[in-house]
């Protein structure tokens, strides 16, 4: 099948890459000419692991090329994916500029029969904003063409983003259309030969099925987190409560860890296009806005430790900072903790050294070249001369540290555990101060 794919960012590179892997003709559009040219020297212009080889392996087999022409784009595929952005507005709303400027694009140039997909997040009634552009396009030109219009959102993780595409749990797929369904029923062939996982809803249905996921699974974070801080004043313990509920079939074990809350480019802006579009339809949304409030507290819950422990005037200090990135296994730095957490530490006249694998050059690009922030080439190298470790992100080569060269190295044996990845035991038998997110 022929495919246009509009975006090159995490999920429109992701399904490009991957529909092209099982034999689709899949042309990638984006409007920023820089990203383009990373793409066809052979790079790619984000962090996600096994994307690089696979959109090699296809570009190689000519199954998957990349442009700016948006012409050529929507004369290329009898399904135009729309995987743009829909940033977050002030008032938390998604903004959809970028979205209805890809649909009038299809519309201004395609020459048959399309089935128009919006693969970006989109608040419901964004299917009929697109049908309406397309069709003020077609009627703009004197044109009568059939079009469909169908809402098929991603249910990708940062991190695992390619896994998810290949091994999807569930495809759903809003449509009112048997011509379009057909069409996305042999799209998606390839990727549930076991068994059946497409999902077949309208429209809108499909629309809000995609924001109640991560409305849920952000509850479920600032639930545990706010259990955590509970935990912490009770004198309990929450991995204990957490492997007591998680346990229960009917809670399961998926996001229940608590930390230094949740970030991203999809949990903040998702939760908070839902609770505006409750509102611009006259509902409040109570739980989810206690959700949005407590992950906004959660990321100060550690500079709060640290002021216990050293106290407000924090001039003179230095913090080792391990983790910068959001979540493991992504550069991306969009509403991470670790921002707000810098942030703080300088507004108290410390400093920081800072170690990720893969986001420094992010985090240099975020915060300039502030003689505040350093970079360490090793995790162990941001611990000289520091008064603490701050622990911010997962990354697996933090599960198992050498203590004692981590006590040796720091000017004060403490550690600040934001993701609880240690036992509390274990570190203060090693000689060194443990705070961690509700462990008593």
């Amino acid at each position: 099948m022929k495919l246009t794919v509009i975006g090159t960012g995490y999920v429109g590179l992701v399904s490009g890459a991957c529909l092209a892997d099982v034999g689709n003709e899949v042309l990638c559009l984006d409007l920023d000419a820089a990203k383009i040219r990373i793409l066809e020297e052979g790079g790619i212009p984000i962090h996600e692991p096994g994307l690089l080889e696979i959109v090699r392996r296809n570009v190689g087999a000519g199954r998957l090329a990349f442009t700016t022409d948006i012409e050529r784009a929507a004369r290329h595929g009898e399904i135009q994916f729309i995987a743009v952005g829909t940033p977050p507005g002030e008032d938390g709303s998604a903004d959809l500029q970028y979205v209805l400027a890809a649909a009038r694009n299809i519309g201004r140039h395609m020459d048959g029969y399309r089935v128009i997909v919006d693969k970006s997040t989109v608040p419901v009634g964004t299917g009929d904003k697109v049908r309406a552009a397309v069709a003020e396009e077609l009627a703009a030109r004197g044109a009568e063409l059939p079009f469909s219009v169908v809402s098929n959102p991603e249910f990708l993780k940062e991190g695992a983003a390619v896994d998810d595409f290949m091994r999807p749990d569930r495809i759903v797929v809003g449509a009112d259309d048997e011509r379009a369904i057909e069409l996305m029923r042999r799209l998606y062939a390839p990727f549930q030969r076991k068994h059946e996982k497409l999902v077949v809803m309208d429209v809108h249905s499909a629309e809000l099925t995609k924001y109640a996921a991560n409305a849920m699974l952000a509850t479920r974070i600032s639930f545990m987190n706010e259990l955590a801080n509970l935990a912490e004043a009770l004198g309990a313990d929450i991995e204990l409560v957490r492997q007591g509920i998680g346990s229960d079939p009917r809670i399961g074990w998926h996001f229940l860890y608590s930390g230094c809350g949740y970030g991203g480019s999809c949990f903040p802006k998702d939760v908070k296009a839902l609770i505006r579009t409750a509102a611009e339809h006259g509902w409040a949304l109570h739980v989810l806005s206690a959700v949005e409030a407590a992950n906004e507290a959660q990321k100060h819950v550690l500079v709060d430790k640290i002021v216990r422990r050293f106290g407000e005037d924090l001039s003179g200090r230095r913090f080792a900072l391990w983790g910068l990135a959001f979540k493991p296994d992504t550069d991306d730095m969009r509403e991470a903790p670790s921002r707000v957490l810098i942030e703080e530490l300088f507004r108290r006249g410390a400093s920081v050294a800072a170690y990720d694998p893969v986001a420094m050059r992010e985090a240099e690009r975020i915060f300039g070249d502030d003689p505040r922030l350093s970079y360490a080439g090793r995790p162990k190298s941001a611990l000289e001369g520091a008064d603490a470790l701050v622990i911010v992100t997962e990354w697996k080569e933090f599960r198992s540290p050498d203590f004692d060269a981590i006590r040796s190295r720091l000017r004060q044996p403490v550690i600040f555990d934001g993701r609880n990845l240690y036992e509390p035991a274990r570190v203060r038998d090693a000689g060194i101060e443990y705070f961690g997110i509700g462990r008593a």
